[in-house]
């Protein structure tokens, strides 16, 4: 049962890189580009801008700016932000609609940068989003585009918590925060 928790989890982190990636590609796409979905050498991150987590671009988005901003602060040696997309209103800014049923409604992304201001894009970690039911679930952080990020439900209107634990690099760091769905 947990290699099928996997896979789904897979199949929806790949499906949320393709949205985020598809109004650069259609961009790229009238200029005769392949908006960001190049391959090259490694470290290269298919066109993706490094630097500042603040300006980190990806596919045509800034990823600074999806979603609601829910976290800045400390989390153990790193700086980071933390935000929270809901993945349809995502796919209907990109003009696309969600086909059939979707197991997580919101994405969580953490953008991490050392004390250099390098951004951290190796690791692991978990978050456990409790609902406003007081149910928890826990979804292992994925790195996608430069970020740390994880499909989560929201089901309902309420406050839910996050627990963020992240690993990289043989330091660890925690962050507690929350996002009141309306």
């Amino acid at each position: 049962m947990r290699t099928i928790g996997k896979a789904v989890r897979t199949a929806v982190c790949g499906t949320a890189l393709m949205i985020m990636m598809l109004p650069g590609i259609s961009a790229a796409a009238e200029h005769g580009g392949t908006g960001g979905m190049q391959q090259g050498a490694p470290g290269d991150h298919g066109g993706m801008k490094m630097g500042d987590s603040e300006k980190m671009k990806s596919g045509g988005h800034d990823m600074a700016k999806m979603g609601d901003k829910v976290f800045s602060g400390k989390i153990g040696p790193w700086k980071g932000t933390a935000r929270i997309v809901d993945m349809k209103a995502h796919m209907a800014a990109a003009g696309m609609k969600a086909q059939g049923a979707m197991p997580n409604s919101h994405h969580v992304a953490f953008m991490l940068t050392d004390a250099s201001k390098k951004q951290v894009t190796e690791g692991k970690g978990t978050v456990i989003v409790i609902g406003p039911d007081k149910k928890e679930a826990t979804s292992e952080f994925m790195i996608i585009q430069g970020h740390f990020g994880a499909d989560v439900n929201l089901p309902n209107p309420g406050k839910y918590t996050f627990k963020a634990e992240i690993e990289s690099g043989g330091q660890k760091g925690s962050a507690t925060f929350s996002y009141t769905l309306k």
